[in-house]
């Protein structure tokens, strides 16, 4: 039999909502301050059809350069063949919600900033880059007390 080619077609489970989050959306949804610039995370939601993203957008991050009422529109980057094209898709805000990409390398800014202050204020240089996990420190063992000991296989035995 041959299968569809609908708008809405495999998305069985990327469209599902998720394990005791059915029922009434939120207001803090409908609450939330969007702005231009911001960087937003595409997951539709099933139970709002108007204002959908096409399942290509479902999981995508882009940046918003609209607001409106209900909505916001965001720029997305779509590889097509070898290239990338910038499209501009208008999503409802319950489709959409905050990013938390940048938060970890904002809290560093912030977080380094404080130290360079600190840093001056005392006259001392702080490295504020991030250092790699360096090679554990070397150790010393002592055989005085402590005799080596030969560890052998157990042989097999079967249990019949």
């Amino acid at each position: 039999m041959p299968h569809s080619f609908g708008l809405r077609a495999r998305t069985r489970h990327m469209f599902s909502r998720n394990f005791r989050e059915h029922g009434s959306i939120p207001l803090s949804t409908y609450l939330k301050v969007y702005k231009v610039g911001d960087i937003v995370d595409i997951k539709a939601n099933a139970a709002v059809q108007k204002g959908m993203p096409h399942k290509f957008y479902h999981g995508r991050t882009g940046i918003v350069y609209n607001v409106t009422k209900s909505a916001v529109g965001v720029i997305i980057n779509k590889r097509v063949g070898n290239r990338y094209i910038e499209k501009r898709v208008n999503i409802r805000v319950e489709h959409i919600k905050h990013s938390k990409c940048r938060q970890e390398f904002l809290d560093r800014v912030k977080e380094n900033a404080a130290k360079k202050k600190a840093a001056k204020a005392a006259g001392v240089f702080v490295n504020t880059k991030r250092i790699p996990a360096q090679p554990r420190e070397a150790r010393h063992v002592s055989t005085k007390n402590n005799v080596p000991q030969t560890i052998a296989p157990v042989p097999y035995e079967t249990l019949l």
